[in-house]
């Protein structure tokens, strides 16, 4: 993944100054000592003000972009949330526990001081992670660090990012529009152009000496067979004109992702779909989301930076017909049919996460809209179709509603290993208790059709990043169990 953040965590240990401050630097010791990973540790411990600022250039200098505020006793409230203030990345806020030195002169009452840290931070407004439960031994704190390091990641990530767009919402899916007003409060920048912009840089592109070895990659990534050979250097061409553009237009920015148009005019104009190439590019950490859909393209983004893995974009778009509820599914797995439904997308799921079914083929619906009844498809091919392969999965979404405020959801389930039957990239998907939290938190919040999906179990995870850029927990949705009720489900249905 080349257009994610390689987080480099730091530990600063902080100290009341009546206490030990051998027992905050002892602690911290032991916690780099358990800990696996990359971990500076900063020789600086903080008691007041001017230590806070030591430290914070300490690792500055040292090349830290995360940092572990350790109170290894009560510590010093002002000048360990000040390291918050003063530090350009996100800060995770831990306590040590008792256990390691008599009870006399060993103890350090970290439990207390972590209230009046969190209670300080609030207070001036300042931004920290804290763990569910932050107080705990070296090896409880080096396993905090583990679950810090992917929420680091992806708040790192969002503050370096800008998004790019081609081209204005195609006409009827205004569902994808949303005020842009929440990208800059969470800090993502956001440059917006023309699908002619794309076409004079695509054409620029002619002839490129690269595309020979972006067709070969692409022949050896598919497979014989599973590609149209003719298609191929146009595809490589346009590949070529997104990945020189984002390298063009970054600007102040560290990464990038996209989110273009791609129906009706651009398969006419360019000669192809081009779900194949943004499959090739969310492999590679660079989402490109389908119909514009700009905030599909940061949840993708996110979701890249926690999983440190390829993702898609999908549309929660079709039921799961009763046969094959009956054939495949009933009996084998513990669902309802009302847990299952169908992703799909015209073909940008990475290869990586495909069955080996999987070829670039045509898009039926563009074919049927675009190109002349009975005839053989032409610019409608480009898409990647198949089954996408039987997997853990987490569904989830950051959107900005119509008022300006931000919302998110997050369903952990799975892909089931049942075939689908039909087109597209496709896959059968299966979350429990799917049916209500469609209805009560999808439908009811207005989430538009498209959700992000990251191959694995993640929403621990995402449910902290969402927290830490400023959705509120209220708005956070996440699927109720059985018998816990939405608010605006009826209790007598």
């Amino acid at each position: 993944m080349t257009n994610i953040p390689v987080v480099k965590p730091g530990i600063i240990a902080v100290s009341r100054d009546c206490f030990p401050i051998e027992l905050s630097k002892m602690r911290r010791a032991a916690i780099k000592s358990a800990y696996t990973g990359e971990l500076y540790e900063c020789p600086v411990t903080v008691e007041n003000e001017l230590d806070m600022l030591k430290a914070v250039e300490d690792v500055k200098k040292a090349g830290c972009n995360a940092l572990i505020v350790f109170l290894g006793n009560f510590g010093p409230e002002t000048p360990e949330t000040l390291i918050a203030k003063n530090f350009d990345g996100p800060c995770m806020f831990v306590a040590a526990a008792e256990g390691d030195g008599d009870m006399i002169n060993g103890r350090g009452d970290a439990y207390c001081g972590m209230l009046n840290c969190s209670y300080n931070l609030k207070m001036r407004h300042l931004k920290g992670y804290i763990p569910e439960y932050p107080v705990g031994t070296a090896k409880d704190i080096a396993g905090m660090i583990e679950e810090f390091i992917p929420i680091a990641r992806a708040v790192i990530g969002i503050s370096n990012l800008k998004i790019i767009t081609f081209g204005p919402r195609p006409q009827d899916f205004f569902a994808c529009n949303a005020p842009i007003k929440g990208l800059y409060e969470i800090g993502v920048e956001i440059e917006e152009n023309s699908e002619l912009d794309l076409f004079v840089s695509f054409k620029e592109h002619a002839n490129d000496p690269r595309i020979p070895a972006v067709c070969e990659a692409m022949k050896k990534e598919m497979g014989e067979g599973n590609y149209y050979d003719e298609l191929n250097a146009r595809m490589a061409q346009f590949e070529l004109t997104l990945l020189d553009w984002a390298e063009k237009h970054k600007g102040s920015r560290s990464y990038v992702a996209f989110a273009n148009k791609c129906w009706p005019a651009f398969p006419e104009t360019f000669g192809f779909e081009p779900c194949y190439v943004n499959s090739r590019l969310a492999s590679i950490g660079i989402p490109v989301a389908c119909e514009v859909d700009i905030y599909g393209a940061l949840s993708e983004y996110i979701g890249a930076c926690v999983s440190a893995d390829a993702v898609t974009l999908l549309d929660i778009n079709n039921s799961v017909p009763q046969y094959i509820y009956d054939e495949n599914i009933k009996g084998r797995y513990d669902y309802k049919l009302t847990d299952t439904f169908m992703g799909f997308h015209c073909g940008n799921t990475p290869e990586c996460k495909m069955c080996d079914n999987r070829a670039v083929k045509y898009q039926l619906i563009q074919h049927r809209l675009l190109e002349p009844q009975g005839s053989e498809p032409d610019f409608t091919r480009g898409t990647l179709e198949g089954d996408i392969a039987a997997s853990d999965i987490t569904f989830y979404r950051l959107q900005c509603d119509s008022e300006g405020v931000l919302r998110s959801y997050i369903a952990e389930g799975e892909i089931l290993d049942v075939p689908t039957r039909s087109f597209g990239g496709i896959g059968i998907f299966a979350i429990p208790e799917m049916g209500r939290f469609y209805r009560h938190v999808l439908i009811q919040n207005g989430f538009p059709h498209h959700g992000a999906v990251a191959f694995g179990h993640y929403g621990k995870a995402l449910y902290e990043v969402f927290k830490f850029i400023g959705v509120c927990p209220g708005n956070i949705g996440y699927n109720q169990p059985k018998g816990v009720l939405y608010k605006t489900e009826n209790p007598f249905a």
